[in-house]
């Protein structure tokens, strides 16, 4: 939904968002799957994450060292049901993450599709109703249809994960178009998930109007892990300035001077 600072105005000095009656003024998620327990600390606080996703089989280990142990005091967990490739398979493995004490916030993540990983869209929804009638804060991770978007806000999610692009795959913003549909249209926090590559498509994703961004294997894929955690957060910071300015018109065909040179131009021809 639309919510640009009008002209003249001053933007807000603590621009934050809610999830579950939690209020957060990050607005970049990050992705815990695929990092090494060493580094999960650093990553979390370069980007200035205050919600980390966890899969539920790296909580529920009993090797040495825990992602729990490894995530920051104070940061919300989002646990998902990586995994599942049914609704009742995703409603255990919530139900599991709640009894290891990760709380009331799920990610469902539904996907029979072994190739590609895109979601299931039609079980996902199922997931979410089961899952909202029995208290669970629920993000779904989707494929960004808006029909399927508005059957998630019947069943009770708190928010919608549409795709960029395919899990770990680091191509973009592919389904911008899809995405910027729901949040012209969804009255809930569009988070964009999976597939965000560079910071860069952050950046653009929240100049869109997103309400938070999503990176894992972009971040723990990357040269220097904290560097580039630090530059996904400040990408995420300068798209949500940018939507809230408002960004400028853009002109088809001819340009226009940036500064008015009719007058100095007629005063030096007399």
């Amino acid at each position: 939904m639309t919510e640009h600072i009008a002209s003249g105005a001053v933007a807000p000095t603590a621009d934050t968002w809610t999830l579950g009656g939690k209020e957060f003024a990050s607005r970049f998620i990050l992705g815990s799957g695929k990092f090494r327990l060493d580094v999960v600390r650093a990553a979390v606080e370069d980007a200035g994450a205050q919600i980390v996703t966890l899969a539920v089989r790296r909580a529920n280990t009993n090797q040495e060292g825990s992602i729990l142990d490894a995530v920051p005091e104070g940061v919300t967990l989002l646990p998902n049901t990586s995994g599942a490739r049914t609704a009742e398979e995703a409603v255990r493995i919530a139900r599991l993450a709640r009894e290891l004490g990760c709380g009331d916030f799920i990610k469902v993540e539904v996907i029979r599709d072994a190739r590609y990983l895109l979601p299931d869209n039609a079980e996902t929804v199922r997931a979410t109703d089961m899952l909202a009638s029995e208290g669970f804060t629920v993000l779904p991770y989707m494929y960004p249809d808006l029909n399927v978007a508005r059957d998630l806000v019947s069943a009770g999610a708190a928010a919608v994960m549409p795709l960029g692009a395919p899990i770990g795959s680091n191509r973009g913003l592919v389904t911008r178009d899809f995405i910027r549909i729901l949040i012209e249209e969804i009255d809930l926090p569009v988070i964009v998930d999976a597939g965000i590559g560079r910071p860069s498509q952050a950046c653009e994703a929240m100049e869109m109007g997103a309400a938070a961004v999503m990176a894992n294997t972009a971040v723990a894929t990357a040269g220097n892990i904290p560097l580039m955690a630090r530059a996904f957060g400040d990408a995420v910071r300068a798209g949500r300035a940018a939507f809230l300015a408002g960004p400028g018109r853009v002109l088809a065909g001819a340009g226009e001077a940036s500064s008015p040179l009719t007058g100095f131009l007629g005063e030096e021809a007399r």
